[in-house]
């Protein structure tokens, strides 16, 4: 009997929510998705854009949009506000995170961060990740 539909592989079901994720972001430079995994189950989620809740708006800055709020930032605040831990999580993300994003996320127990695109990589992201044993890996 030939098989209609291919079951996806957990990476490549989380890949794909992920980008689903990311397509809810008002921002219109860069949409970002970010997921935290864990055990198979998705624990938080978060994309770019400004505060929840209010009309997104762009402050602009030496080329930078200092209004967002990162999408991994934004899942962290997730865990938060549901009294949820992202200790031992995995976190797949759209674009590879900044530093600032990948200090909160080693501070808050993400064990390792698999990313689709490459987006102004930083050399501190591999420091930072080589000095906490979090493993980073473009899939």
């Amino acid at each position: 009997m030939e098989e209609h539909n291919k079951r996806p592989t957990w990476e490549e079901y989380f890949k794909s929510l992920v980008k689903l994720t990311a397509s809810r972001s008002p921002c219109e430079r860069l949409q970002v998705g970010c997921i935290f995994i864990k055990d198979n189950r998705i624990i938080a989620q978060g994309y770019n854009g400004y505060i929840p809740g209010c009309d997104h708006k762009s402050v602009i800055k030496d080329n930078h949009n200092v209004a967002i709020i990162h999408a991994e930032q934004n899942t962290i605040t997730d865990c938060a506000k549901r009294g949820v831990s992202s200790h031992g999580c995995c976190a797949y993300v759209t674009h590879r995170p900044c530093y600032n994003c990948m200090k909160l996320m080693v501070s808050s127990g993400i064990k390792e961060v698999k990313y689709i695109n490459d987006y102004k990589n930083d050399d501190l992201v591999t420091d930072l990740s080589n000095e906490c044993g979090v493993r980073v890996l473009k899939i």
